[in-house]
């Protein structure tokens, strides 16, 4: 230990100290994660005669072509009229139970799963399927929940531009079959009055009120006005009754939602449409069981909206099987998935919005990793590893509601 003059004893530095500056230094360089391979099922819908399927042979052979893996139950796309050696084909695997497609990590369905197919599923499995309101219950969350499964409701899911896509799609087959359902209801086979929907030489024609100027009213008014019949829409954005008009190139009549012009026009109506679509919750209920009570006997109601609650006071959940009944002498006409009558035609357009999406989750790892940077995707999430994210399914069910991006944070 050496002395500097005038000091006491010098501090022995380390060696290593002295000469680490003239080591090499290790660079660190971002190391690009691998995505994983989505392993995907779509097992058989069995409930509210549904007929379509998540994902038609061609998306698969897309997905297949990625080297993801599809497994899909054996007669799925049977009644949308896909057979199993065209998804053989395509690249997905045929499994015969479903306990073998529910192995998946990420399940894809078209409609709810039941409460029996909830018990098939595992931890941190993914769900997209619709969530149908009316038909879900406090059972059906807390066993998502006990099962810690991420559940992502198509309807709620948003595109860039901030728009529902399946929401859209569906809509614009709601619209065309809902105003040529209300024309078969109307005539003698369906149970109505015999009238025709639209008019003819001497006789006028057949009124149909509109509730909201969506995608639904837009596609209905379109069929309406080609058939002949007189429209009214009723909704309270201003801005969407003009989009509306605008699209339909013509003057309609349009209201904003006035009790006294709503009733008016109901008591007069032959067809009344149930369109409107809420953004997180229920429909609003805009048409009161009085008003019903006051329509022409043999009248239809369509609530497209059912969906989410319906916007009619006397709406209740029907299916394909038994789409009707009658209250108050009006005919309601209350299916969830109206566009299953035509399941060719659903399955594709649902699948060319799925497919995408799926691919991008290759691009960002996997759909979790893509739920933290797409807020649109973010936004159909209802149930995260045991907790639930939806607010309004938290006060119908007086569950406790977690911010979804509190925990997506803490699990990135």
């Amino acid at each position: 230990m050496s002395k500097v003059k005038g000091h006491g004893p010098a501090i022995a530095i380390p060696k290593s100290l002295q000469e680490s500056q003239y080591q090499t230094q290790t660079e660190m360089l971002q190391v690009r994660q691998q995505p994983e391979k989505l392993y995907i099922g779509i097992p058989i819908e069995s409930t509210l005669q549904e007929n379509r399927v998540a994902l038609v042979p061609p998306s698969v052979a897309t997905l297949a072509a990625y080297g993801h893996r599809i497994v899909v139950e054996a007669g799925a796309g049977e009644k949308a009229h896909f057979s199993d050696h065209d998804y053989s084909e395509a690249g997905a695997e045929i499994a015969y139970s479903k306990e073998e497609v529910f192995k998946a990590d990420i399940l894809i369905k078209v409609a709810p799963p039941t409460l029996a197919e909830i018990d098939l599923m595992h931890p941190n499995q993914i769900l997209i399927s619709p969530l149908q309101l009316p038909i879900i219950s406090a059972d059906y969350i807390n066993k998502l929940r006990q099962k810690r499964v991420i559940a992502l409701a198509m309807e709620y899911i948003k595109d860039d531009a901030g728009t529902f896509p399946v929401v859209r799609i569906m809509s614009e087959m709601a619209g065309l079959s809902a105003m040529l359902t209300a024309a078969e209801l109307l005539s003698n086979t369906g149970g109505g009055k015999g009238i025709l929907l639209g008019g003819i030489s001497g006789v006028p024609s057949a009124k149909v009120v509109i509730l909201g100027s969506g995608i639904v009213a837009e596609y209905a008014t379109r069929v309406a006005l080609g058939l002949g019949a007189e429209v009214r829409v009723f909704d309270n954005d201003i801005y969407k009754l003009k989009r509306l008009q605008n699209q339909v190139g013509r003057q309609l009549f349009t209201s904003v939602f006035n009790p006294y012009y709503l009733e008016e026009e109901l008591v007069h109506a032959e067809v009344a449409i149930g369109a409107i679509h809420s953004k997180s919750g229920r429909t609003p209920v805009v048409v009161s069981e009085e008003m019903v009570a006051k329509m022409k006997p043999g009248s239809v109601i369509i609530d497209v909206s059912i969906d989410q609650g319906g916007c009619f006071a006397t709406s209740e959940v029907t299916s394909l099987d038994k789409p009707t009944f009658v209250r108050h002498g009006v005919i309601h006409y209350c299916v969830p998935n109206i566009a299953s009558r035509v399941p060719r035609t659903a399955s594709i357009a649902v699948s060319n919005i799925l497919t995408p999406i799926l691919l991008n989750a290759e691009s960002t790892r996997d759909i979790e990793h893509l739920l933290f940077t797409h807020p649109g995707l973010r936004h159909g999430v209802y149930t995260y590893k045991g907790c639930l994210c939806n607010e309004y399914l938290g006060e119908r069910f007086s569950i406790k509601f977690t911010n979804l991006d509190l925990l997506i944070t803490s699990n990135l």
